[in-house]
This record gives C-alpha cells, structure tokens and sequence, in this order.
C-alpha cells in the first residue's frame, strides 16, 4: 500500500460531532471554619449560573472539621479539604480530607481522612497530572507532599520539609509559618510562602516521585512582609506574591528553568490614604486572560484589581471594590471568566461581582448568599441539562 494510503488509512474517520459547549452552571464547594459561633459544620455546596449570576442557597455536604482550604482534583472527580486543626488521632498535626464527587448531584463522599504532618494546615493543591496533593502547615511551619491514588484516596507521603527560623514581627513571626505551596505552571518546582521568615522557599519538584529538593534560590521579601499566597501568571514568567504584613503586592520576574524570582515591583493593595490599623492581606488570583490580577484587603474590606503590563508584568491599579464586603479572606473567578465570588469570613456570606470585560473592575450584581464562616471558593462543572 502506498505510504499516503497507509497514513490515511489510520487517520481517525471524519465525524459530524461538534464539541460540547463550554459549562456555564456550575457547583460552588465552600470551604469554612467550624466550632465555636460560627455555625458551620463543613463543607457547602451551592449552584453558579455563570450565563445570569446567580446562586443558589447553601447546602451542607460535607461534615468535616474546618476545611479552610480546598483543592480539586484535575480530573473534576475528586476534592481535597485542609483539616486546619491542632491535633489529629492524639497527634499535635492537622489532616487532610479526600472526598470523591458525585459528577451528577455534586454530593461529596469521605475517601480517606490522612495527618497533614503539621498544626494548622491551611492550603492544599494538586499537581497538574492529579498525582500528588501539597499540603502547607502553618502553625508547624512545614510541608507535606501526599500521592493520590487511582481511586483519589490520599496514600503514602513523598515529602515533608520543615523551615526553621523567624523575622522581625515578634508576635507573628516569632516562627515559620507556611502559608501556602503551589507548583509553577510546568510542574518543575514547588513554592511555599512562608510569612513568618518573610521569604519563598524554592524546591524542585520531582514529578514522577514527588519528592521535594530544596533548590537553593528562595526568593526573600521586603523584611516583615509576611509573604502568604502567590500565583503564577499563565505565560510562565511571572508570579505575583501578596504580602499579609506589609498589606503589598510584588511582581516577580519567574525563571522556570532554575525557580529563581526577582522583584520587578511591590505596591500597597489598600486605596489611596486606607486606615492600615487592622488590616491585612489575604488572597491573589490573576485572571485566565492574564490582564488582571486581584488581591484582598482585610479589614479595609475591599477587593483591589490591578491591570497587568503584557511586556513586563508591572501592575497599574484599576480601582478597589468593597460592596457588600467583610472580611474577603478568599476569592475565586469562575471558570468562564466572568465573575468574581468572594468568601466573607465575618459576613457569612459569598457575594458575586461581575468583571469588566474591558478593564477588569469589578461591578455589584447584588447576588449573595448566605454560609458561615466562609474561607475558600472553588468550582465545579455541572452536567450539562
């Protein structure tokens, strides 16, 4: 048979299927603090329709102890939940929580329940590839890496790696305190904002093991910063790290050949002339289209946007928006672009704001909802129907 013959003889048969459309409903998992006041028991679930805005009222469905943090599983099949706790099964550690979900109903089933090898966990991701769950232990001031088995179960652990140290906050940095690990957008290495020693840790990732190395070239902020979450851009090349302490957002230069980051610039997150008494940063999120990035103030209440330079990733402010805000502790975009949902901690409630397709800003929908003690946002696609 001729080689052209041959090749199209292997060639997959032409078909009149078109692509499904991209989801537009989707589920809202919730992450939340339990005991004391704050009425909450777990896990909430609600619906998003991304064409109107709206949201449907909560739903507990899942019973866990304050899952601060939540990751979902690459796969949309699985969701892993920060036990952020003191002591798990008489051990001073938290845990860490798999759940597999219903694709259907989004009901959330109990897989396992493993120690976070730390106190107070307080982020969780995944890998790209679904293979291992990062865990960062804030009051142990340590990481743990976890393989995620087939059946999303959480399984052997592959790394740990504890900081040691302090900076110049006596009462907040008196110690290390990871609050967050992320893997850069190729899965080479792995970085953890520690807000207690005011520096990044750096480590290779091993992707195929999951083992962690340190790589010798953490990245050291502004002393008594108090580095807390940082997000990747999507070109690869910059990151963006939010700054608790000093209430700052810093653009980073980003090699992901060796993980070394560079400051391009650092500016204040609160408005012009902001009362900073009792304020502090908490979240950053860059949108898909990489034009914006997000962070929230704390105290000052207010969500600030920022527009990004395509050429060197410096930040120019686009405004602040606090309608309906109270204490923005984590935020999430929804996966068509469109809107913007914020968790509020003390208002026991998401409120949702819609993105300016022209400048980011963010507009008032007056759609909320009400769920206790809110920490984490993600979503979900619902079947289509």
């Amino acid at each position: 048979m001729p080689l052209l013959l041959s090749l199209l003889a292997l060639a997959p048969l032409p078909t009149d299927d078109k692509p499904e459309p991209a989801a537009s409903k989707f589920f809202v998992y919730v992450g939340t603090y339990t005991g004391g006041t704050t009425g909450s028991q777990g896990i909430y679930r609600l619906e998003f329709d991304a064409t109107t805005g709206k949201l449907s009222p909560a739903t507990l469905i899942a019973v866990t102890d304050s899952p601060s943090f939540l990751a979902v599983h690459p796969s949309k099949k699985f969701l892993y939940a920060a036990n952020e706790v003191g002591e798990f099964e008489g051990k001073k550690t938290g845990a860490v929580s798999a759940f597999s979900i219903d694709p259907m109903t989004g009901k959330l089933t109990l897989l396992n329940q493993v120690s976070s090898g730390g106190p107070g966990p307080c982020h969780v991701s995944t890998d790209k590839a679904g293979r291992f769950c990062l865990v960062a232990n804030y009051a142990g001031g340590s990481a743990q890496v976890m393989k995620i088995l087939q059946d999303g179960r959480l399984g052997a652990v592959t790394a740990v790696v504890k900081h040691l140290g302090n900076s110049v906050n006596k009462e907040r940095q008196e110690a290390p305190h990871a609050h967050s690990i992320n893997l850069d957008n190729s899965d080479g290495f792995a970085v953890i904002a520690d807000l207690g020693l005011d520096f990044v840790k750096i480590y290779h990732f091993d992707k195929e093991t999951g083992v962690l190395t340190w790589a010798k070239t953490d990245y050291g902020t502004a002393r008594g910063a108090g580095p807390r979450h940082l997000a990747f851009h999507p070109n690869g090349k910059w990151a963006y790290v939010i700054n608790e302490l000093s209430i700052t957002l810093s653009a980073l230069d980003y090699n992901p050949a060796s993980g070394i980051l560079k400051t391009i610039q650092t500016v204040s997150t609160l408005p012009a002339g902001g009362d900073r008494k009792g304020a502090s940063t908490a979240e950053v999120v860059i949108h898909p289209n990489g034009k914006w990035v997000y962070g929230s103030n704390r105290g000052n209440n207010t969500i600030a946007c920022f527009g990004i330079d395509p050429n060197s990733g410096r930040l120019t402010l686009v405004g602040h928006q606090g309608d309906g805000i109270k204490t923005p502790r984590n935020f999430a975009i929804d996966p068509t672009g469109k809107y913007l949902i914020v968790a509020n901690q003390d208002g026991a409630s998401l409120v949702v704001f819609r993105i300016d397709e022209k400048t980011g800003a963010l507009k008032p929908t007056g759609v909320t909802a009400a769920v206790p003690s809110p920490v984490c946002v993600r979503f979900v696609p619902m079947p289509p129907g």
